[in-house]
């Protein structure tokens, strides 16, 4: 019975992965301009990021909840933050792609934990899927036995790194069928970016 901890913590790490945000991106334009071991490397240190998140907010869950719903510049700054580099993106050119590279490439394990660690949605989320766990006879706390938490976030670990994986092979099939996909990467990228900073503009407009 115990094991039922391992697939909650796997499937709502799922869920919190599958919506399009900064390292899904990241992983997406790793695989695409260099290849998917690289894109791997940001998925492991992502996964790492997100079980920090996850305990963090087990931790802390009604300190987090009020420290958002009264700070909305927190939320704005994410918008501001978002739509900026989308804008960059969208608009840079293909000069100094190599040495850009260059960079990115030495540190594809840091770009993964803090795109990971930078995600104030990802806490916001958190707060609700424990509401939601705890509302559903599956008490789960930092009182939870020792192997009941290890198998939790255990599962977290490989939803987040499992799924970062799926968006990797998509791209291969992706790069495998079109031509020059490196001249269009950045500009989906940013697209998606500045996406991304509308959809947040709209929860704090709705919510």
């Amino acid at each position: 019975m115990i094991l039922i901890y391992l697939l909650i913590g796997f499937l709502t790490a799922t869920i919190s992965a599958l919506p399009l945000g900064a390292s899904n991106i990241a992983v997406i334009n790793t695989t695409l301009k260099q290849n998917a071991q690289q894109a791997f490397k940001i998925a492991i240190t992502a996964g790492i990021a997100e079980v920090i998140l996850s305990y963090y907010t087990l931790h802390f869950n009604k300190v987090i909840k009020d420290f958002f719903n009264n700070n909305l510049w927190v939320q704005v700054l994410l918008v501001v933050i978002l739509f900026v580099a989308g804008s960059i993106l969208l608009l840079k050119k293909q000069s100094s792609a190599t040495s850009k590279k260059r960079i990115v490439t030495k540190s594809k394990y840091a770009t993964g934990f803090l795109l990971g660690m930078i995600n104030p949605p990802v806490l916001i989320y958190w707060v609700i899927a424990y509401g939601v766990i705890n509302s559903n006879d599956f008490m789960l706390s930092l009182k939870s036995s020792f192997s009941t938490l290890f198998l939790f976030f255990s599962g977290v670990y490989l939803g987040k790194l499992l799924t970062l994986y799926a968006y990797s092979k998509v791209s291969l099939v992706i790069k495998s069928k079109i031509q020059n996909i490196n001249k269009i990467v950045n500009k989906v990228t940013g697209l998606l970016l500045i996406f991304l900073s509308f959809i947040q503009a709209l929860k704090i407009y709705v919510f």
